[in-house]
């Protein structure tokens, strides 16, 4: 299989940035979730946290695959201070929203380079993203009729510590 060009190759660091960088936020939001004493919030995002780790590793394997290139690069600090839960889940949307968009950017590339091999990889990252956007969708949805309630948020708590495995 050859090598990959150089636009795919930094394209791909670049996602394995966002990548990191994405679990790392969630890794922020899973720990003022856990101070807040929202645990089944805490658990979930914690999941996600090592969701995207995969995810980023999918990437270096691959990248290694195809002729090596990796260049990790410095990950920006991420908040640590939140609203509420629907902030944080507001903001977890937004992320994958901006993720999507990447991918589709690489996707793009890959279908302008012609590599095929590249265009497979992405077209399961796509897929993916319909999975997360519409997760994250779905607990934003229900944060917003919960509304005030304090016994609504501890019902979508109690809901999102059913989550057992990444994915």
């Amino acid at each position: 299989m050859p090598q990959l060009s150089p636009k795919i190759r930094d394209a791909l660091n670049q996602q394995i940035n966002v990548e990191l960088s994405s679990a790392y936020r969630y890794l922020a939001m899973s720990a003022y979730c856990s101070e807040a004493n929202l645990q089944g919030a805490a658990t979930w995002l914690r999941l996600q946290w090592q969701e995207e780790l995969a995810h980023a590793t999918k990437l270096i394997d691959y990248m290694g695959d195809r002729g090596g290139g990796v260049s990790l690069k410095a990950v920006p600090q991420p908040p640590g201070a939140f609203q509420s839960l629907p902030d944080v889940f507001e903001k977890v949307l937004h992320d994958e929203q901006e993720v999507t968009a990447a991918i589709y950017r690489i996707y793009d590339l890959a279908m302008q380079e012609k590599d095929y091999a590249a265009q497979g990889l992405m077209q399961w990252y796509v897929q993916e993203q319909v999975e997360e956007e519409n997760s994250a969708a779905e607990i934003v949805s229900m944060l917003r009729m919960a509304g005030d309630s304090a016994a609504g948020l501890l019902i979508v708590d109690r809901r999102l510590a059913e989550r057992t495995a990444a994915g």
